[in-house]
Formats: C-alpha cells, structure tokens, sequence
C-alpha cells in the first residue's frame, strides 16, 4: 500500500461569545424605556374655575375682588387697581418697580385676597392678575412683572394688550 497523504483535520477549538457588550446594550434599553415610560405619563395642573355662588362676580362669575390689574407704561411707570376699573375695590396707584414698590403691593394683595377667599370657604382661590402692558412700555418691563409673579407666587395671571378707553385715560392722567 502507498502511503497516501492524510488527511489534516484542524481541531476545533472552544468557541466562547463575550455577552460584556451585550449586557451592557440590554441595560441601556431597559433604562431608555423605563424613562420614556415615566415621562409619557400625562401630567395634571389645578385648574381654577369660575365661582357659581357669587353676588359681586364678573360676567365669567369670578370675584372682582381676587383681581388686580397691572398697567405698564413708558418710563418705568405702573399703575394698578383692584377690581373693576369702573367700580374699583381702592383708588388706582401709581407704583414703582422694586421692593418697596410692586413687589410690596403684590405681596400685600396676596396676603389680602388669600384671607378674603379663606373667610369665603375657599382658602385656595388667590389673585387673579391681569397685566396689560402699553404700546409704550419696554419688554424689560414686562419680563420685570413676570418675575415679580414668580417671586411672589401668584399662579394665576395673564397678560393683555387691549386697554379700555378708561384705562387710556387713567395712564395718560398719571
């Protein structure tokens, strides 16, 4: 017999899969889903809705006496009133920015309405206040206000830019 070549047959060696990176992918899905999944949940916000009992309301039944209305002028000029223009709650007031000036008178209000509400059953209801910043007035003085409501937590408020010929003329007046 011829020696016939043989045939090599390679060894098979220990095949192993490294799972590190794999593991680590598995980690960063089940932290990217449980985030979406936290974030996708619907979020609540309390909602202050008209008082349907009141003698002294508003055509939308709120209490005139939870409002307080802001108007902004030219040259750092305020002027605010509580209530209805037309039958206000105290003499309108020429106010100046700062501590002493809005920021004190802001506080204050709060302070009264907060009491007037809680001796009404509703101890939550704080001031409602309009802002209505004139043609003339600066943004400066507007992102002014807006910090004075943060600083000052009054959440309820709302900005404007229609005035009433009243208004035009208690401005004008100041």
């Amino acid at each position: 017999m011829q020696n016939l070549p043989k045939k090599v047959r390679s060894k098979k060696l220990n095949s192993k899969v490294d799972l590190t990176a794999m593991v680590s992918v598995s980690f960063l899905l089940i932290i990217f889903f449980m985030v979406v999944g936290e974030l996708s949940k619907p979020k609540t916000m309390d909602l202050t809705l008209p008082d349907y009992d009141c003698d002294d309301c508003l055509p939308g039944c709120v209490d005139a006496t939870r409002i307080y209305t802001i108007l902004l002028d030219d040259n750092n000029k305020i002027v605010a009133y509580s209530g209805l223009l037309d039958r206000p709650l105290e003499t309108p007031k020429e106010l100046a920015y700062g501590k002493n000036g809005i920021h004190k008178e802001l506080l204050n209000k709060q302070k009264t309405i907060l009491e007037y509400s809680a001796s009404m059953g509703k101890p939550r209801n704080g001031a409602i206040v309009i802002i209505k910043p004139s043609k003339k007035s600066n943004f400066k003085n507007l992102v002014d206000i807006l910090d004075e409501m943060e600083i000052t937590k009054i959440g309820t408020y709302t900005i404007v830019n229609e005035f009433t010929p009243e208004e035009s003329k208690l401005l004008a007046s100041n």
